[in-house]
Order: C-alpha cells, then structure tokens, then sequence
C-alpha cells in the first residue's frame, strides 16, 4: 500500500513545512521584536538618539512648581453654557439633570446646593466628611472638585478623573447653573 518514496514524500512535506513556520517565525520576530534585542538588558538605561535639555526650577524639582493662578471670576463671565452642555456629555453616564438619580446624584440644581444633600442618594463617607468643610457647591467649590475630584475629597466613590482645562470647568458650571 504505502512504499518507501510515498512515506518519503509525506515526511518531507511535514518537516518543509515546519522549516517554513520556524523561518516565518525568526523573520517576524526580527521584525516585529518587543524588548530590548541586545540595546541594553532589563532595567539598565538605553542610551538615547537625543535629549532636551530641562531647567530645573528654583525649588530643585523639575518642572513649573506651582500651577498658574487663574481667574475664575473672568472665566465664569466669559463662560459659554453651550459649550458647558458639550463638556456634560462626559457627565451624563453617571448623572441626570432630570432630577432623578442615577450612578450618581442628579445635577439639576447643583450649583448653590448643599454638598451631600441630594436625599434618597447613598453618598460615600468622604463626600459626607467634605460636606463639613465645604457646604455648599458655589462655582468656587465645583471649579476646584471638578479639575480634581479624587484629589478634592479623597475616597469620592466618583471615578472621574477631572477636567483639567479651567475653561472647560467654567463652561460646564455655566451650563449646570442654566439647567436649575
């Protein structure tokens, strides 16, 4: 049934086309490698084509030290409550302006409420303890929680990460407050 040249050619097929994916392999490897490929082993420092040179600052760190004060009276004046409306689409997955709420307390009225005072809502202890130092939500207060919430009140159960333009705070506050 079977002679020798058939079981041959079976065979040799068999090991052409493991030679063929061993090769493809190492070709592909070479071109799409991950990792450092002899530039210089796990942990140690690669060197660099360039670099820029960065001044440190005065008080040794690197960087601009303290963040640029901003004048959030002049950005509320100027704020555009239609552009507010497009920055409360990153709010609506958790927050309602309907007055009902949802992953978190409703918005509707927001500015000039009390912190933690939406009844019916199950607010984190940190965002109650806040509400001692803070009571009331004024464009101020928001302005600050807003660029960090986590930073603000440590322990918030709002996974936001902040937004970190202050025009951008100013035009959302500026649309929760048409939306009372």
């Amino acid at each position: 049934m079977f002679d020798t040249m058939t079981v041959t050619k079976a065979a040799g097929a068999l090991i052409g086309a493991l030679l063929f994916l061993l090769l493809a392999n190492w070709a592909a490897s070479s071109l799409y490698h991950v990792g450092s490929a002899g530039h210089g082993g796990e942990g140690e420092e690669h060197a660099q084509a360039y670099s820029i040179p960065v001044p440190e600052s005065e008080e040794g760190g690197e960087g601009g030290g303290e963040e640029e004060q901003i004048d959030f009276a002049a950005l509320m004046e100027a704020a555009d409550p239609a552009a507010g409306e497009k920055a409360f689409g990153k709010c609506k997955a958790c927050h309602k302006l309907d007055g009902s709420d949802g992953v978190g307390p409703h918005l509707n009225g927001v500015v000039g409420r009390d912190v933690a005072s939406v009844g019916g809502f199950a607010y984190s202890d940190a965002m109650i303890a806040h509400a001692g130092e803070a009571p009331q939500w004024t464009p101020e207060a928001l302005q600050e929680f807003l660029a960090d919430p986590k930073g603000v009140v440590s322990g918030t159960k709002m996974s936001f990460a902040g937004l970190k333009k202050p025009e951008d705070r100013a035009d959302l506050i500026a649309y929760l407050q048409s939306v009372q």
